[in-house]
């Protein structure tokens, strides 16, 4: 037992530990004894932490053993299997061969082979459809296996995805382990107060299916075909957003693994968020319900003021719902009303304040540059893509990177064609706009003017002294003077000057 904690082994044992691997595998093919088979598989769980003494373990024999006496039926293996572990020890045979398969699979390159060989994947989904609810250590440990073997090979998401209808068996765990009432094609019962807390072993349960749901979906979405089952996951992950674990981080890790599949759906299956006759929405979005969509806003909201780990904790919800606000007009409207109501005070900058507005524009000049262009995209696609109502709202200072990338440095939209209400400006900032610094986007105070006390001669001076430094950097390659083409981009300033420069008159007298 106080093996049980032990991560790190010593390299001088190693060929020690190599033949105890061996022999252990050699006692498991031969004992049927469950508490010698408990045992055994312990010690080897504990040794297939070892990368560098999996050897043994990683062989076809080897795997095959071990899938045994987890009851996976494997290609190449003989024997009758037991379908239901009966008693107490049998199960702990089958959760401790499940947890060394988990360690060999995720130590291993040679076994992740052999586990594709032998069609492991397979077998772990035949085996999924008969564990019953009561043996909660074995659907688990069996649930992880599958998302290690999806998560570490392409080919085994492809095949779980096409052929063993590993999707549909995921639904189906997820739906059971939710409790998802079903009152219309794809809208959930509301929860109960009494079902709103998911109990920490179906939220175990529920995690593990979403991990490796989430491997298995992430390509080939286009598949109309599909779009059936992808709406029924859209329906439950809504329902999952409703629901709460029993502490504040657990839900916040549920609802991070629903938003990170919702992501991988074709995005026009994301209506079934907002598209609940049932429970009714709300008469300003066209009858659609907004309460998933204040969520995920809220969710957005605090990754942010977390302030760590950007990349994987925020990007994934401001990419769905910037494809989600292109896409469905009243996701758009309902976001852009919370995000960028119209403006009124406009003596501070953008990027300064406590609004959403504010923490936003403050992370479109982050140094992660998937940070940076993924909250500029947002706040772009709420202004319909035009850039004049995104400067309005963010200051061009805020916005160059964005609009460098996308070549509308000179103005313009995107790309996306929107629904032509217009927004209406208030009278305050009406009123302000005359006065404000379009490259910071709020009114200055006038700065006094240095070159007020200068004679001609010193002026002179200091425009030649910049000239020279402009160019001495430029010939050190230090900085690259750069202008703006008719098309937006960016260009060198002589290559700039000459597309835009008129060209020499014809019929203009010669010298």
């Amino acid at each position: 037992n106080s093996l049980c904690h032990t991560f790190a082994f010593d390299h001088k044992e190693e060929d020690a530990r190599i033949k105890l691997c061996q022999g252990l595998l050699t006692v498991l093919r031969r004992s049927d004894h469950p508490l010698c088979q408990s045992t055994c598989l312990e010690t080897l769980r504990i040794l297939s932490r070892d990368k560098r003494v999996l050897g043994p373990v990683a062989t076809k024999e080897g795997i095959l053993t071990l899938a045994g006496l987890a009851r996976i039926h494997v290609a190449g293996h003989n024997g009758e299997l037991l379908e239901e572990p009966q008693s107490a020890e049998e199960e702990r045979v089958v959760v401790e061969a499940l947890k060394c398969l988990c360690n060999v699979v995720f130590n291993s390159v040679p076994a992740q082979q052999v586990g594709t060989d032998v069609k492991l994947a397979e077998g772990l989904c035949a085996h999924l459809h008969m564990v019953s609810s009561s043996h909660h250590e074995v659907g688990l440990f069996s649930l992880r296996l599958l998302f290690l073997l999806s998560a570490l090979r392409t080919d085994v998401r492809s095949m779980l995805r096409k052929e063993a209808g590993a999707v549909r068996l995921l639904t189906d765990i997820l739906e059971r382990t939710l409790d998802v009432q079903w009152v219309g094609p794809y809208e959930a019962m509301p929860p109960t107060p009494e079902a709103l807390t998911i109990s920490p072993e179906n939220n175990e349960l529920a995690m593990e299916a979403l991990k490796a749901l989430f491997n298995i979906t992430m390509s080939d979405s286009s598949d109309e075909d599909n779009d059936h089952q992808f709406r029924l996951i859209a329906g439950i992950m809504r329902h999952l957003l409703m629901l709460k674990t029993n502490n504040e981080d657990k839900t916040e890790e549920a609802h991070s693994h629903a938003i990170n599949l919702l992501s991988n759906l074709p995005v026009r299956c994301l209506d079934v968020l907002i598209d609940v006759p049932v429970q009714g929405g709300m008469e300003a979005y066209g009858g659609k319900n907004i309460d998933t969509v204040q969520i995920l806003l809220d969710f957005m909201e605090k990754r942010i003021d977390k302030g760590i780990n950007y990349k994987e904790g925020l990007t994934p919800v401001l990419s769905l719902m910037t494809e989600s606000s292109r896409y469905h007009r009243e996701i758009r409207r309902y976001l852009k009303a919370q995000v960028l109501p119209p403006l009124k005070d406009v003596k501070e900058r953008p990027e300064i304040g406590a609004t959403v507005r504010n923490k936003l524009v403050r992370l479109m000049t982050h140094v992660d540059m998937a940070v940076k262009q993924g909250a500029a995209e947002f706040l772009f696609v709420l202004c319909k893509e035009s850039v004049d109502n995104l400067l309005k709202y963010t200051g061009y200072g805020n916005a160059a990177g964005l609009l460098m990338a996308r070549g509308l440095l000179a103005g313009g939209r995107g790309e996306t064609q929107y629904s032509s209400d217009e927004d209406s400006d208030t009278e305050e900032y009406k009123s302000a706009k005359p006065f404000i610094n379009p490259i910071t986007g709020h009114i200055e105070h006038p700065m006094p003017n240095p070159m007020e006390e200068m004679t001609e001669e010193q002026k002179e001076y200091e425009a030649q002294k910049l000239v020279n430094m402009i160019d001495e950097l430029s010939r050190k390659e230090l900085i690259r003077p750069m202008g703006v083409r008719k098309d937006g981009t960016l260009a060198p300033l002589g290559e700039a000057i000459h597309e835009c420069s008129p060209p020499p008159s014809s019929d203009s007298d010669s010298d």
